[in-house]
């Protein structure tokens, strides 16, 4: 049985271009890191696993890595996962379903590395729990999602201590179009100059999730507090790890900030669902959503900032609509010199119809689709 303070090899997955951003929260929860591509490692207990899952708002899971090395043929692939000690993860009735990915190895064929992985796993459980081979173990219990992934060769074993993507953060029940995901949405936040203290404006909010993160980074509300994680289910994590650690994320909660955080949509039904969204993770309150045109945004409040996703030609299909609309964001924007504003969208040519050189531009994916984060810097009086 694995101890409450037993120091595991972590990694937290990421989207490619926002492994620092991971970094960055983490080292805020004073846990040392090292960014790699598309994640970040760190060492920790149960307590840390719990914290992670509940607070990494950019992250997308939090895995233990079970072993690591180097193989080059198929039966050193299987010997060095046989030799890894799964009695601890898996009892005899666990669930453990293995995904795989090979990226520039000898062991090209990701089904064949997923096929030994599990082979060499069930041998190495079969002799610890004394089952004959031509007894199949029952994986009717707790699922332990694990993964074989290879990399120049160098093999990492890990289990998901996740489940459902850190994205999923529970508020979400209704959504339009090609949605931005909550962790992606968190990234762009985070990203940005914005303060609590600021006005805070996504134009083209569509189900609300800009303002939702922005709004949650306010009151500090831990992101995976209205949800479940598949390590809970484990029968050697403990409950009580969670319960403390969601106590301690409720006590940290600042639901008396006062925000300002506005969404706008030209479609009213996007504005209900939004609306809907925010009051189911219980932020009615503290977001006003409201039917408008980006074209007739108009404010005389000072220092704000403006987030958004808008429709891009992958999207909307239509790319004469999709220059318009940037025309018109670039003549609505114009006057607002001392807001910051930052514009995510995969396409390149946007400063041309916008009207404007960004201050910067960030590379970042959107799912698979690259995009670029567009940041153009307000003047402050």
């Amino acid at each position: 049985m694995i101890q409450k303070d037993y120091q595991f090899n972590l990694i937290a997955t990421s989207a490619s271009g926002i492994e620092a951003l991971v970094g960055k929260e983490l080292r805020n929860m004073s846990i040392d890191c090292q960014v790699e591509n598309g994640r970040a490692r760190f060492k920790g207990t149960m307590q840390t696993i719990a914290k992670t899952n509940l607070w990494l708002r950019t992250a997308d899971r939090i895995k233990i890595i079970v072993g690591e090395f180097d193989a080059y043929s198929f039966d050193e692939l299987f010997e060095k996962v046989k030799a890894l000690p799964w009695e601890q993860y898996l009892p005899l009735d666990a669930s453990f379903p293995v995904e795989g990915k090979s990226i520039k190895s000898k062991l090209f064929s990701t089904p064949d590395c997923q096929a030994i992985t599990k082979k060499a796993i069930v041998e190495r459980l079969r002799s610890y729990y004394h089952r004959p081979s031509s007894v199949p173990l029952p994986e009717t219990g707790a699922l332990y999602k694990l993964e074989v992934s290879l990399l120049k060769d160098h093999v990492i074993l890990s289990l998901d201590t996740t489940g459902p993507s850190l994205f999923k953060r529970g508020y979400r029940i209704a959504k339009g179009e090609a949605p931005l995901k909550e962790n992606m949405a968190a990234s762009l936040v985070m990203l940005t100059n914005w303060r609590s203290d600021r006005p805070f404006v996504d134009p083209m909010c569509g189900s609300g999730t800009l303002c939702i993160e922005a709004a949650m980074i306010g009151h500090n509300i831990a992101p995976g507090f209205n949800r479940d994680f598949t390590c809970e289910n484990w029968d050697w994590f403990p409950s009580d790890i969670f319960e403390t650690e969601r106590e301690t994320a409720e006590n940290q909660a600042n639901y008396d900030a006062v925000l300002d955080i506005t969404g706008y949509d030209i479609n009213q039904k996007m504005i209900d669902i939004a609306q809907k969204n925010a009051e189911e993770v219980g932020l009615g309150d503290s977001i006003q959503f409201k039917q408008q045109a980006v074209k007739d945004f108009k404010t005389d409040k000072e220092n704000g900032v403006i987030v958004t996703n808008p429709p891009y030609g992958e999207r909307l299909g239509d790319q004469t609509a999709v220059h318009r609309l940037y025309t018109e964001m670039g003549h609505a924007f114009a006057p607002l010199v001392t807001w910051s504003k930052y514009i995510l969208t995969s396409d390149l040519s946007f400063e041309n119809f916008y009207g404007k050189k960004a201050t910067k531009k960030r590379k970042l994916y959107n799912g698979s689709l690259r995009t670029d984060y567009f940041q153009f810097w307000g003047k402050r009086k």
